[in-house]
């Protein structure tokens, strides 16, 4: 029997379809738990690696959420897990380990990954810059999770809405973050592009300022204008309209760290710096606190006290939270929302526990090498263990996710 040639390229695609679509079925894929007990062995504790696997698995950067609203979830981000090696967010289960991915597509930005305060939700842009205008979507992630674990996942559309066109003339600089009471995004944005930067000097400062996006509407608008590059663009998670953000230079800004209202009102600087201070990495920890580091890593700046800081939003007065001697000094910092504890990293990959209301500073873990990116210490939500992306077990070739216990609360 001789089909006609249309009749066999339908019969091929038909043949092929399912093929093709088992190859992109990547949304709600689910792995087996990678956790693992890991002994330090240096401080002695016991540390959880909750993934293992070839790939570079970062967490999102400490200023944000890591945990989903269930308590049980982390989300992180990883380029070599799926079959088409495109960079997705994942989730992992804290208890049982299990890892679930929750996008898929080539053009998932997961450096702007946000997650909700507020429910299982995840807000991130989709497409690249220099290839049009980005999306602004949020996605389901309790309908992903549940699918995924009944073995029923649907079409990406089931999950994911579309808020909002950025205008293509919005260029990121700083990253997003969505209000305390998750009615706006706020981006870093750039005005005008800078030449490349020169190794060893500075990132060329450009015009900057903040964009807002209102989450119903999808209604853009320019919330504040800066002459200076845009950086870690944060909000305080307690105070709807407030937010954070930073000078971006790489390296010693003149003043570091700023804070305006969403209505582009009361920008001011926060610690105004003088002449050989080092302000880095700042992050809002609770309603009134903003935890920073005045960096000590050279003998000049040591000359003057350095260490992790903690000043008030509403007074400016500033509390020393203290100093490491190893290495060179902390580097990144985060704390509690109870006021009791912060964490710091140093050059070399040790994570210190601060009790902020003793004084007491404490080597709690060693070994994370700091490479291909630094450790970037945050608290669970009840500041029982610290989450780190460690170089530790591969060298420094790729980072995978652990979790430190503090340890009054693992004994």
């Amino acid at each position: 029997m001789h089909l006609p040639r249309l009749a066999l390229l339908v019969l091929c695609a038909l043949a092929a379809a399912p093929f093709a679509r088992a190859a992109e079925a990547e949304l709600g894929r689910r792995s087996p738990p990678e956790r693992s007990l890991v002994v330090d062995r240096v401080t002695g504790r016991t540390l959880v690696t909750l993934t293992n696997a070839p790939s570079n698995d970062t967490k999102i950067y400490q200023t944000h959420p890591q945990w989903a609203s269930d308590g049980a979830h982390i989300i992180f981000r990883s380029s070599e897990r799926n079959p088409a090696k495109t960079p997705q967010a994942y989730a992992v289960n804290e208890i049982t380990g299990d890892i679930v991915q929750l996008t898929d597509g080539p053009d998932v930005d997961t450096y702007s990954l946000n997650v909700s305060r507020h429910g299982m939700r995840l807000y991130f842009l989709r497409g690249k810059a220099k290839e049009g205008p980005q999306r602004l979507v949020v996605l389901d992630m309790a309908a992903v999770l549940a699918d995924s674990a009944a073995g029923a996942v649907k079409e990406r559309s089931a999950y994911e809405r579309e808020i909002a066109v950025l205008p293509p003339e919005h260029k990121g600089a700083g990253g997003f973050d969505i209000d305390a009471d998750e009615s706006a995004a706020y981006f870093g944005v750039r005005f005008a592009d800078g030449p490349p930067r020169e190794p060893g000097k500075p990132i060329p400062q450009v015009p900057s300022g903040i964009a807002a996006v209102d989450l119903k509407t999808g209604a853009y608008r320019i919330v504040l204008r800066t002459p200076f590059l845009m950086g870690h663009v944060q909000v305080n998670p307690w105070v709807p309209g407030e937010i954070v953000y930073c000078n971006e230079t790489g390296g010693d800004a003149p003043q570091r760290i700023w804070m305006v209202r969403a209505d582009g009102t009361e920008n001011r600087p926060v610690f105004k710096e003088a002449e050989f201070d080092w302000v880095t990495h700042e992050v809002v920890v609770d309603k009134d606190t903003l935890i920073f580091n005045l960096m000590g890593h050279t003998p000049e700046l040591r000359k003057r006290p350095t260490g992790i800081m903690a000043i008030n939003l509403r007074t400016d007065e500033v509390t020393p939270l203290g100093q490491t001697s190893r290495s060179q000094g902390f580097w990144h910092s985060h704390g509690t929302r109870d006021g009791r504890w912060a964490v710091g990293d140093n050059f070399d990959g040790e994570i210190h526990l601060l009790n902020r209301r003793t004084g007491e500073i404490t080597l709690v873990s060693t070994g994370h090498v700091m490479k291909p990116d630094h450790a970037h210490p945050n608290f669970s939500p009840d500041g029982t263990r610290i989450l780190v992306q460690s170089g530790m077990l591969t060298g420094g070739k790729s980072l995978d996710l652990m979790l430190i216990p503090v340890p009054e609360t693992a004994e």
